[in-house]
């Protein structure tokens, strides 16, 4: 239960940060437009790297033990960039979540374009195949490790794609995204922290 649970809360925190494929899916669920195939789309290719990375890192590890410390400390240095830039965002403030400028169209288009924001995507490599593969090596049960952070992607993209109606007026407030960027960065940073710890 406590690798799955931290699963959960590394992939969540992971996937919460800003970027065109999230404003992407928000803009979709906005207008109501393909959001099922949309999230979907995402959870999905996000349960495929997260496995990748649970499965294929762990025997890499086996058969080169060097191979784990480089990638935690990696992590570690990207959580903290991450973090970082975060909380240089919250601080300048101003900022809007700008949707990817692709218009909804027809369901392929939707689709082609989720797609794309998600794979052509170097981060997304990062966060789940290195980063999630190399924390999920130290867990008591990886597996589970692995379920939980894509049980996280699922959660996150079905609320952010259908709830998007619902939080609409309040993140018409710069505010509100100055306070989101706070809580990331301070959340990449305490995992930072952690992981250079362990």
């Amino acid at each position: 239960m406590t690798s799955l649970l931290s699963g959960f809360a590394l992939g969540f925190s992971l996937i919460l940060a800003i970027g065109a494929q999230n404003a992407f899916v928000l803009r979709q669920g906005l207008r109501r437009a393909h959001v099922l195939p949309v999230v979907l789309t995402c959870a999905v290719s996000d349960a495929a790297l997260i496995t990748a990375g649970v499965a294929g890192f762990g025997w890499l590890v086996e058969a080169a033990p060097w191979i784990a410390p480089v990638f935690t400390f990696g992590g570690a240095a990207f959580l903290i960039a991450y973090g970082t830039i975060s909380l240089r965002s919250a601080w300048r403030g101003g900022q809007a979540l700008e949707a990817a400028d692709e218009r909804a169209g027809d369901l392929s288009r939707a689709v082609a374009t989720c797609l794309a924001l998600t794979w052509l995507n170097p981060h997304v490599y990062l966060d789940t195949v290195v980063l999630l593969g190399s924390i999920s090596s130290q867990s008591p049960w990886p597996f589970g490790f692995g379920v939980g952070a894509v049980t996280a992607s699922f959660v996150f993209f079905f609320a952010l794609g259908y709830g998007a109606r619902l939080l609409s007026p309040l993140f018409a407030k710069p505010s509100a995204w100055r306070w989101l960027d706070v809580i990331v960065g301070l959340t990449m940073l305490a995992l930072a922290l952690k992981l250079v710890a362990s």
